[in-house]
């Protein structure tokens, strides 16, 4: 029977884009390494914060490669493979190359609004023909749909290689729910920087985080620090990011995110339409509050 082996600091990995609007690869490399050296404990590649839906097919196969050459096994990888047609979905997992990836995540159905049996359905099909451990993602901010904790629980109870959800619904009631009910071999993964301290607090495994990009180091102890019941200690860093938390998404996300990277000389400060880069006036506060973190 599988388990999740995606604990802790999980990075939802961002795709650096050059002046030009290429995928730039060599910045991406250097981000991997950064992760990796800072705490990380498994990354997500090719979700939401990657800006996956505006990339090529050779162009999610190339930074898929990248990542598991540079990574070479070090840390679990965790990959996108998700959608709102069931069929389509199916077939990409029996058809798509996973060389040294470890897991996938796989989101609710967007758009279409299916019922609570239609998700159960929907995940049950994706569990029987994917080849590894499933991590769900219920995300009713993006999706228009929210799974709810009944529903997660049957599918984790009833689909032995779906271990994790990923659960940026918010709702920390909903997270208990989770919590209380599901089988042991089965975790919640906060999907949601700002909630991520309460969630831990609450029995959650870990986060896959889009702050994370930027300050792994300081968002990671804040992490091990709850696993180890120093709960104070981890509350001053959670509070050192209060503002940080809302000017990350206050323009959309990952924007807020690849402006601080920009900031900290990372990345270029580009974006693929549909999404723009943050406003003058977000990126001066997202400026003010690294110069004081750095201090």
């Amino acid at each position: 029977m599988a388990r999740n082996i995606f604990k802790g600091l999980g990075i939802a990995l961002i795709t650096p884009f050059t002046t030009t609007g290429s995928v730039d690869y060599a910045a991406l490399k250097r981000l991997v390494e950064y992760q990796l050296a800072n705490g990380a404990d498994f990354l997500c590649i090719l979700a939401t914060t990657g800006e996956t839906p505006c990339l090529t097919f050779d162009e999610k196969e190339k930074i898929k490669e990248l990542v598991v050459d540079v990574v070479h096994g070090r840390i679990p990888i965790v990959v996108g493979c998700g959608g709102n047609n069931t069929a389509a979905v199916v077939e990409e997992l029996k058809t798509a190359n996973f060389r040294g990836i470890d897991g996938v995540l796989s989101v609710c159905p967007y758009y279409n609004k299916p019922s609570q049996e239609g998700l159960y359905q929907h995940f049950k099909r994706i569990a029987e023909a994917s080849p590894l451990p499933v991590i769900l993602y219920n995300v009713p901010g993006r999706t228009g749909i929210n799974m709810k904790p009944e529903t997660t629980v049957r599918l984790a109870n009833d689909c032995e290689n779906i271990v994790a959800i990923k659960e940026a619904s918010g709702n920390i009631e909903q997270v208990d729910e989770i919590i209380k009910a599901k089988p042991d071999r089965f975790d919640v993964i906060s999907g949601d920087d700002a909630i991520t301290y309460q969630l831990i607090a609450s029995g959650g495994a870990g986060v896959i985080s889009v702050i994370g990009n930027a300050l792994p180091k300081e968002f990671s102890r804040m992490i091990r620090l709850e696993f180890r019941g120093e709960y104070e200690a981890a509350r001053k860093i959670h509070h050192k990011f209060t503002e940080l938390y809302k000017l990350l998404f206050v323009d959309g996300n990952p924007a807020g995110v690849k402006a601080l990277l920009h900031e900290m000389g990372m990345i270029e400060n580009e974006l693929r339409l549909p999404l723009v880069p943050t406003r003058v006036t977000t990126l001066q506060k997202i400026s003010a509050i690294l110069r004081d973190l750095r201090i």
